[in-house]
């Protein structure tokens, strides 16, 4: 009985000790392949470390390495992202600012059949109550605003939609309203059961492509009926540009019960300035006229963009340093990148969501990023456009001067996110040299 003991103790030990270099062979050489991949920037080695091994060993296949916070080329080949429950409902915010593509990357979802797509109703909040602002700085009133558009955003996310009645003036009546901000460029909302309007397939068609032929065709919305459209898709989505940073939407985002997934859009602020000009001629007046004299007019609003700046790079930070809370919530896409590569980034948006990329989401983006340049600049809110010459067509729209007070003023953001600086105004018109670095910034698991 003795013997029989000690032989049972050394054979677990010998086991142990079996197992344990089995492991250990896996784990490091599971880690020499990761770390060989390239996920550095180029010429630059990849170290490594003892805690980076703990950690890579208990991703799955379809993980990243170390140093995965982005790679500086983009051409290299693509990683497979994580898999995700596809029948888990996803909850989706495009969190972006003012003349920053945020409508186009918006239609990537709302032509998708199986997502539920809201466009800006954050505006009624801002509307009631801040009348008056456009972004408010006064802390008391930014507060108040932000704790009702996360409260609003919530109810949203739930289908509750009747929230979304106590900010909408006049108030609607038996749960109808012709005052929702811009129900056309919502397709859920502008579809049976919605749209109650006896529609033939093509009258459906142009409800659908025209905003106001929605409104026309399809007669006050129902939001009663929209929050069953809205629980009869398996996925939902919003865009809003009224939230300013990442930080503000930590309640929301820890909260197990909504799956919410954040894709932060973001440009360089040289192109928003351009793009906002062009749009908001009476708010940007006077930047209008310092292009056209060259003199910068002392009453100048400076803050217009140095706000811009400010809250994209705080956000922007606190994204790329990768706190617990954001793991596989947050996604940084700039906007040339998908201006310039479409499908290639589109792609890379729905495998960080778990979401299926319908064929619809692929034949809009082939349609509608072929445009013409003239109508993009004739039409300020169409989403058809040649998106590759758009990327960076505010370098012939700005004066050298202006470039150079933006691009100071915004430094440490341009820098972050890999927007080349111009220091000469032929260099600034050289349109054969991009301004945007290739850089690729990858989600964290």
């Amino acid at each position: 009985m003795q013997c029989s003991w000690k032989f049972m103790v050394l054979l677990a030990l010998a086991s142990i000790a079996i197992q344990y270099t089995a492991i250990r062979t896996f784990s490091t050489s599971r880690l020499g392949l990761l770390c060989s991949v390239g996920l550095a920037p180029s010429g630059h080695a990849v170290n490594c470390s003892p805690k980076d091994l703990a950690r890579v060993t208990q991703q799955t296949l379809d993980g990243f390495g170390c140093d995965d916070i982005f790679s500086h080329n983009s051409s290299s080949r693509s990683f497979p992202l994580p898999t995700y429950d596809t029948k888990k409902r996803t909850h989706i915010l495009i969190l972006a600012t003012t003349r920053s593509g945020s409508s186009f990357v918006g239609q990537l979802f709302n032509q998708h059949p199986e997502v539920f797509y809201l466009f800006e109703p954050l505006y009624h909040v801002q509307l009631a109550l801040l009348p008056r602002l456009a972004q408010s700085r006064n802390l008391a009133e930014r507060r108040a605003m932000l704790g009702a558009a996360r409260d609003l955003l919530r109810s949203l996310y739930h289908c509750h939609l009747n929230s979304l009645e106590s900010y909408i003036q006049p108030r609607p009546a038996n749960h109808s309203t012709d005052k929702l901000f811009r129900r056309g460029a919502s397709r859920s909302l502008c579809s049976p059961p919605v749209c109650e309007a006896s529609l033939d397939p093509k009258e459906q068609s142009l409800v659908l492509a025209d905003e106001g032929e929605c409104v026309r065709k399809c007669g006050p919305l129902n939001v009663s009926l929209a929050a069953d459209a809205c629980r009869a898709k398996r996925h939902a989505a919003i865009k809003t540009v009224r939230i300013p940073q990442i930080t503000d939407l930590r309640a929301l985002i820890e909260d197990p019960r909504l799956n919410l997934k954040v894709v932060q859009l973001v440009r360089d602020p040289r192109g928003i300035l351009a793009s906002r000009i062009e749009t908001f001629r009476d708010t940007y007046r006077l930047w209008r006229l310092w292009r056209a004299t060259g003199r910068r007019p002392h009453n100048l609003d400076l803050g217009q963009i140095n706000t811009v700046c400010e809250d994209f790079l705080r956000s922007v930070s606190t994204g790329l340093a990768r706190p617990a809370w954001l793991k596989g919530r947050y996604m940084l896409l700039r906007y040339e990148d998908l201006a310039r590569f479409p499908l290639e980034k589109t792609r890379e948006l729905y495998s960080f969501l778990g979401l299926v990329l319908d064929h619809s989401v692929e034949d809009w983006i082939i349609n509608n990023t072929r445009g013409s340049s003239d109508l993009s600049s004739r039409q300020k809110f169409t989403t058809v456009r040649d998106s590759a010459a758009n990327a960076e067509n505010w370098r012939v729209k700005l004066s050298f001067d202006m470039v150079v007070y933006t691009q100071t003023a915004c430094q440490p953001l341009l820098g972050l996110l890999g927007y080349k600086t111009v220091f000469h105004p032929r260099e600034l018109r050289n349109l054969s040299h991009s301004l945007v670095q290739d850089r690729r910034f990858l989600p964290f698991y």
